[in-house]
C-alpha cells in the first residue's frame, strides 16, 4: 500500500520583514490574503485524487497571519479533495506576536495539532538585530497561550551564530527554550545572504559572527543540554520528546512524497520535482485563469534519486538503512560510494555499520563536506 503523502501550503505574508529571512514572502494586504485564500481552495480542489494524506502544513512567511475561518476553509478543502487520515498532524508556524488565546483555539478548532513558533533569541537584543516584532517575553506567552488552546505539540525554532552573539548568549536562550518546555525544537545557523539588510547592518554597527569552532562549541553544548533535558536529537537540526518528531519534515529526509499548493512551494512525488511560480499575485491569476502555477519541473532519474535520498537521508540520526536503499534504487550503497566516503568513515565523521551507516555529532558539523560526495 503506498505510504500516506503529506501536504505543504505556502502563506507568504508578514506583518515586517526580518533582517535575515530569504524565504519567499512579502508585506501583509488584506485583499491579496483573501484572494489568496480562494486561489489555494482552487488549487487543491483542482488537484483532488482518492490518496492518504497523513501530515498538512502551513509554512511561510507567518501563516498565524491568516484568519482562523481562513484555514479552516483551506483544510476542509485539503479533507474533500483528499482522504486525510483521523491522526494526521498539521502544522501551523506562527510568529509570537501574532497570536493570542482566543486566535490559537481558533485554529485548534480548525483542525491545527501543532504550532511552530518562531522564537529565534530569547534575548531582547538579539530580536531587535533580526528585526523580530517580538520580545523574549511574548514568546514564552505564546507557548502558555497554545497549551491553554488545547494545542499539545508545540515546537520552536532557535537561530545560533547570530551577529554578535557569544557561546555564553547562545546556551542562555537554550536554557530558556528549555524552561519553556516544547515537545520540539529547531535549532539553525544564521545563513547570511547578500541582499539582506542584516549584512549592512553588520557592516555599520561592527557586529561580527564568532569563529567557526565557537559556532561548533555552541552545536555541540546545545545539544547536550537539549538531550539532558529530553529533548533528543533525531536530525543534525531537529530535537523532539520521544513521539513529537515531526511527522511532515521526515518525509523529505526520508524521502517520501509531498504535494504543494500555494506561491514558491515546493513538491515531490515518485521521482518529480516541481515548484510554482514565487510571485503571490502571478500565483492568484494563474490558478484563476485555469491554468497550471508551475513554474519548474523536472523528473529525476535513478542515479540523481538515489543520490538525494541519501543526502537527506544522512541528515538523520538513525542515518539510513542500506538494505532498503539497496532493495528500491538497486544498488547497493558502499559499493557506488564506498570509495569517496571512506576517508570521512575514517575521520570518524561516519559510521558504517551492519545494514547501517550514520553521521557522527561530529560528522553532522561538517555534513556539508561529507554530501558532497553524493551531489
Amino acid at each position: 500500500m503506498p505510504e500516506p503523502l503529506g501536504v505543504y501550503i505556502h502563506v507568504p505574508f508578514c506583518s515586517a520583514i526580518c533582517h535575515y529571512c530569504n524565504f519567499n514572502r512579502g508585506l501583509m494586504d488584506a485583499a491579496l490574503k483573501t484572494a489568496y485564500v480562494d486561489a489555494l481552495i482552487t488549487h487543491i480542489t483542482r488537484e483532488a485524487e482518492p490518496v492518504a494524506v497523513d501530515t498538512i502544513y502551513f509554512g511561510g512567511g507567518t501563516p498565524s497571519l491568516l484568519e482562523p475561518h481562513e484555514i479552516a476553509r483551506v483544510l476542509e478543502a485539503c479533507g474533500a479533495a483528499f482522504r486525510v487520515t483521523a491522526d494526521a498532524e498539521v502544522t501551523m508556524e506562527a510568529n509570537p506576536e501574532t497570536v493570542d488565546v482566543a486566535r490559537l483555539t481558533g485554529f485548534r478548532a480548525a483542525g491545527v495539532t501543532r504550532m511552530s513558533f518562531g522564537v529565534q533569541s530569547f534575548l531582547d537584543d538579539e530580536l531587535r538585530r533580526l528585526g523580530r516584532l517580538h520580545d523574549a517575553d511574548r514568546a514564552r506567552q505564546a507557548v502558555r497561550e497554545a497549551r491553554a488552546a488545547g494545542i499539545d505539540n508545540v515546537s520552536l525554532d532557535l537561530m545560533m551564530w547570530l551577529p554578535g552573539q557569544s557561546v555564553a548568549q547562545w546556551l542562555q536562550s537554550v536554557g530558556a527554550l528549555i524552561d519553556a518546555a516544547p515537545d520540539h525544537a529547531s535549532l539553525y545557523l544564521l545563513e547570511l545572504y547578500p541582499n539582506a539588510p542584516l549584512q549592512e547592518l553588520m557592516a555599520r554597527e561592527q557586529w561580527s559572527q564568532t569563529p567557526d569552532d565557537d559556532a561548533a562549541d555552541m552545536y555541540e553544548a546545545a545539544m547536550d543540554q537539549l538531550e539532558a533535558a529530553g529533548l533528543h536529537q533525531y536530525e543534525i537540526s531537529n530535537v523532539a520528546r520521544p513521539g513529537r518528531e515531526s511527522r511532515h519534515n521526515l518525509k523529505y529526509w526520508r524521502d517520501s512524497g509531498w504535494l504543494a499548493f500555494g506561491c514558491g512551494a515546493h513538491g515531490s512525488r515518485d521521482g518529480r520535482r516541481w515548484k510554482h511560480v514565487a510571485d503571490t499575485r502571478a500565483y492568484v491569476d494563474r490558478v484563476a485563469a485555469g491554468a497550471d502555477p508551475v513554474a519548474e519541473a523536472r523528473r529525476l532519474d535513478p542515479e540523481a534519486q538515489l543520490a538525494e535520498a541519501l543526502f537527506m537521508g544522512l541528515r538523520l540520526t538513525e542515518g539510513i538503512d542500506t538494505g532498503a536503499y539497496r532493495a528500491r534504487f538497486g544498488q547497493d550503497v558502499w559499493s557506488r560510494y564506498g570509495s569517496s566516503l571512506a576517508p570521512a568513515v575514517e575521520a570518524g565523521l561516519l559510521v558504517r555499520e551492519t545494514g547501517r551507516m550514520r553521521l557522527t555529532r561530529r560528522g553532522m558539523l561538517l555534513a556539508n563536506e561529507v554530501m558532497q560526495v553524493f551531489v
